[in-house]
């Protein structure tokens, strides 16, 4: 259902979120390099200090820690709105001067972020107040921009690799002879095509364009790295991982306990959609109990399979929602669907949008020129300045990723008057699952009541063809989305050799969503991972992971309070203010608390827990067990 979805928070709401991903560059959230202040919780990684340098303890470094932290606050706010607006211009124009430009605003900023950093690091008093530590914490613990190499020609390098990369994806193609076709053409030939050699040589078309990208991709690799020794920590890995009011081991733990938790409903899923493939395209093509074809999900990086329903629909004849017809014959266009994603926010009693929005927001593809269609939210002056940028298309996918960067946008709407370094979700899966948990109130019931359909489906056969539709985006996505970083975390450590990445990448969307190439893929003539934005981009993904598990969690914390009493699936929280003013209530804390803190503002709970998810899909799980029955699933 969202072919971006999947979107990335920045540190800073300067620079872009990018919109999920389910769909990429047109994703997965654009925001993505830049953000310097990090907003999650405090973590227990320790910060090496240069041997230059002298821990800041005493009475008197308390008022010179929270000096330092005010002086940063208003320096770091002038070059991270250089920078957001840099990229924004970069964004919504690919040209070789914006490209330029974003580099040298990110090249000023990296500047000032690792000279911050280190400073930073020399203020260890106990007697420092809570809140100075905390800004001193998000300091310490910001990847994004990268951290550079204190190497003023290394630093340069570093921001000009991340442009360039992120220009090649932006305009990449798939050429025959003089005709082209970009990524959003070549995503509608994987979203409807059924014919197996066309969907191979769509899926082979686009992954050839990441190929530019592996030296540039090694070289970014090892200059990012290098920052993060410099400010303590072993590899820029390890520095993502810091940020979560844990250890990095601890946080890799936590998310391998979440996956646990869901991957039976995964696996399930798997199964059933393997059976009707082999049905479709013939058991020589997709085993019965071996991995599926990654060219056959209806989606570029098999990341949502919710094209391909038509194929493993339940129930063939039976009531399903065409939302995407729905809106059609309502003549809905780009506005109108931005529009109607507001309203659900302010039935909940949150502020309308300003109207900078409307007049700065991009929400068509440009005919004159190139732009990143990748769906992201921004704030781009930090004040307010919300936009969201995206070629948007009339369809259910687009109204949901609307949805979901207007989250992002009321984020940033209720925190925008906290201090910088504030301005962030209390961790990156919490700006992620904002809007991605309203979405989940699109139920029929709220279709029917905003005129979209006439009539709710009220039997068993029209809900577990609508949960399987769900099914496909949100269960199908979830080892998608703990892969990513995987991979990337392995490459930081140098457990995965440069000359091993393609090797490295197959075998980890093996392990975890029981994919293969559909075609020999080895090393060192490909880079099937650059294929996806946020690789290029370095923009952290194991946030769209939590985020599918927090949404569900978070929407089961509004539904209670908003007086629901039956199925969390029946639920819609629309026009229940009640629900808005706990919600409220988290958006307003930005970073400025631990994630827990802002977790038990919302749900009453401080752990993550993937219980919500499963309770909602009940329903499907129950006939997903009834159809596997007696067939060998796994892989």
């Amino acid at each position: 259902m969202l072919r971006t979805r999947v979107a990335a928070v920045f540190v800073l709401s300067s620079l872009p979120v990018i919109a999920c991903q389910g769909g990429d560059e047109q994703p997965p959230p654009a925001a993505q390099k830049g953000k310097p202040a990090r907003a999650k919780t405090e973590a227990k990684a320790e910060t090496k200090l240069d041997s230059k340098e002298v821990e800041k303890t005493g009475p008197s470094q308390a008022a010179e820690a929270k000096a330092f932290v005010d002086r940063v606050d208003g320096e770091l706010r002038t070059l991270a709105v250089a920078a957001g607006k840099a990229e924004w211009d970069k964004n919504t124009n690919i040209t070789d001067a914006t490209e330029k430009a974003a580099a040298e605003a990110n090249e000023k900023l990296m500047e000032f972020m690792a000279k911050t950093i280190k400073e930073a690091t020399t203020f260890t008093g106990s007697d420092i107040d809570p809140e100075t530590q905390r800004k001193l914490h998000l300091l310490k613990v910001a990847a994004s921009p990268p951290p550079a190499p204190g190497d003023a020609e290394k630093r340069k390098r570093l921001a000009e690799l991340g442009a360039k990369m992120e220009g090649i994806y932006g305009k990449g193609k798939a050429c025959e002879g003089a005709k082209c076709k970009d990524l959003g053409a070549l995503e509608d030939i994987m979203a409807s095509s059924r014919k197996y050699d066309e969907l191979l040589k769509a899926w082979t078309g686009w992954h050839k364009v990441a190929t530019e990208l592996r030296p540039l991709y090694q070289e970014f690799v090892g200059l990012a790295n290098e920052g993060a020794k410099e400010i303590g920590y072993t590899d820029l890995g390890e520095l993502w991982r810091a940020g979560y009011d844990m250890s990095p081991a601890e946080f890799e733990q936590e998310t391998e306990r979440l996956w646990t938790q869901v991957r039976p409903l995964y696996d399930k899923l798997h199964c059933y959609v393997r059976g009707k493939l082999a049905d479709k395209y013939g058991k020589d093509k997709v085993p019965e109990d071996g991995l599926i074809p990654a060219h056959l999900l209806g989606n570029m990086w098999a990341q949502e399979w919710a094209n391909i329903y038509p194929l493993v629909e339940p129930f063939p004849g039976a009531a399903s929602l065409d939302v995407t017809g729905a809106l059609k014959k309502a003549k809905y266009d780009e506005v109108k669907l931005v529009k109607l994603g507001e309203s659900f926010f302010t039935s909940l009693g949150l502020d309308p949008l300003p109207a900078t929005f409307w007049e700065r927001s991009m929400l068509q593809k440009p005919k004159d020129r190139e732009v990143v269609c990748h769906a992201s939210a921004w704030d781009v002056d930090l004040n307010d300045d919300l936009r969201i940028k995206m070629c948007i298309k009339i369809n259910q996918e687009d109204m949901v990723t609307v949805h979901h960067e207007l989250g992002h946008n009321y984020y940033y709407h209720y925190y925008y008057k906290l201090p910088v370094l504030f301005q962030n979700g209390a961790h990156d899966g919490f700006h992620e699952a904002i809007g991605d948990a309203i979405a989940l109130s699109i139920t029929p019931a709220y279709l029917k009541q905003i005129g979209l359909i006439a009539d709710v489906p009220a039997d068993d056969k029209g809900l577990i063809n609508l949960q399987m539709q769900d099914a496909l985006e949100k269960i199908a996505f979830l080892p998608f989305g703990k892969l990513i970083d995987q991979w990337r975390w392995d490459v930081f450590s140098g457990k995965t050799a440069p000359e091993k990445y393609n090797e490295a990448w197959w075998a980890l969307r093996a392990k975890y969503q029981g994919l293969a190439p559909p075609e020999g893929r080895p090393d060192p003539d490909f880079f099937d991972a650059g294929a996806k934005y946020h690789i290029p981009a370095n923009v952290p993904y194991t946030r769209y992971f939590l985020a599918r598990i927090l949404q569900f969690q978070f929407h089961k914390a509004l539904c209670e309070a908003a007086g629901h009493t039956g199925p969390l699936h029946e639920c819609s929280i629309y026009g229940k203010t009640a629900a808005g003013d706990k919600l409220k209530a988290m958006l307003a804390l930005g970073s400025s608390k631990p994630w827990p803190e802002a977790m038990a503002a919302i749900t009453g709970t401080k752990k993550m827990d993937g219980g919500a998810l499963i309770e909602y899909f009940a329903p499907l799980e129950k006939w997903l067990d009834e159809q596997n029955a007696g067939k060998k699933c796994g892989w």
